[in-house]
């Protein structure tokens, strides 16, 4: 068995571990841990764990695996290492969708969902057009020009939504939800998450194979792959859906994209065909690990954008600092 199996193997017994043991971690009964006799003899304990604890580590672990799997196809696609749905506007844009559904149009699923994943595709778009007219520079230094640009706008709308709502009813809600937090989130939301992101996730894994192309040059893929165009814009499109869909329900949640794919190229080398389903089950995990820190460490709820913020900004330095750790860009 190579290093890169090995590893495969050992993220993925982390993550079986980890959902496992995130049934067991909280803070009802007694802080920290719940012991089985509890949930065997607490009919009360019980109903915590299936109603609000079990949708919840479900949830957090979907929404890392998304995270992660769209991080991965935009540093390819956009043979960039340093970009994410945050750096893209992908997420400023749903953000900004979502409280605009909030605050404008009446608070519904529907709305907050349909707003959040319209926005977060005319963030990409926008980004990309950006991109393209911009005259000097090459096209990595363009992109991320162009995307924290657009990430800026929709961050100064956000703010203006949040000037203008309801300071007792609205504005509570969204300042929270902009922070990052699964706080709240039921059976229904997880269904809702599932519908969309499970789809979108197995189309990005049938994928993986044709990402090492498609993060090459026109001139080099332009007698390997017919429609090399149209399958990035597939691909894009399907991680916006999917991180559209997480970003609604779980808010701004930062530098999983980002560094997980880092991490997963390191461990089991460039090649998208291990390193995509590595990002996938490790990104899982890293934010699974967060939600229980969030959950459990104090009596009040850590917002889980901080930690994974924290955490992956400190995991970013240690690979730019260690002359050691060269982070790939993953070409194939």
């Amino acid at each position: 068995m190579d290093l890169g199996k090995k590893w495969g193997v050992i993220i993925f017994a982390l993550s079986v571990l980890g959902l496992l043991g995130s049934v067991f971690l909280g803070r009802y009964p007694s802080p920290f841990f719940t012991s089985l006799f509890d949930i065997l003899n607490d009919d009360l304990v019980c109903r915590v764990i299936w109603g609000i604890r079990i949708p919840r580590i479900i949830t957090a672990f979907i929404t890392g695996m998304v995270l992660a799997a769209s991080g991965m196809v935009f540093q390819m696609i956009f043979r960039n290492p340093i970009v994410d749905a945050g750096f893209l506007g992908v997420s400023g844009g749903a953000a900004f969708g979502a409280s605009l559904g909030i605050v404008m149009l009446g608070g519904t699923q529907v709305a907050i969902q349909g707003s959040s994943a319209l926005f977060a595709f005319l963030g990409l778009g926008l980004s990309w057009t950006v991109a393209t007219r911009i005259g000097f520079g090459d096209w990595v230094l363009r992109l991320i020009l162009s995307g924290i640009a657009v990430s800026a706008i929709f961050a100064s709308g956000t703010g203006l939504l949040k000037y203008l709502a309801d300071p007792l009813r609205e504005l509570p809600d969204l300042t929270f939800w902009l922070l990052g937090g699964l706080w709240g989130i039921s059976w229904s939301d997880t269904r809702q998450v599932m519908i969309i992101c499970l789809p979108c996730l197995f189309v990005i894994w049938l994928f993986r194979w044709r990402l090492n192309l498609l993060s090459m040059k026109d001139e080099t893929i332009f007698s390997l792959v017919a429609n090399a165009s149209r399958e990035r814009i597939f691909l894009l499109l399907i991680s916006v859906l999917a991180t559209s869909a997480v970003v609604c329900k779980a808010g701004q949640i930062g530098w999983v994209g980002l560094i997980i794919p880092h991490i997963s190229r390191r461990l089991v080398g460039s090649d998208a065909q291990k390193a995509l389903p590595c990002s996938l089950m490790l990104g899982g995990f890293f934010l699974l690990v967060c939600d229980d820190v969030s959950r459990t460490l104090l009596s009040g709820e850590i917002p889980l954008g901080i930690l994974t913020s924290f955490i992956g900004a400190g995991l970013f330095l240690i690979l730019l600092m260690n002359p050691k750790l060269k982070i790939k860009q993953g070409e194939g």
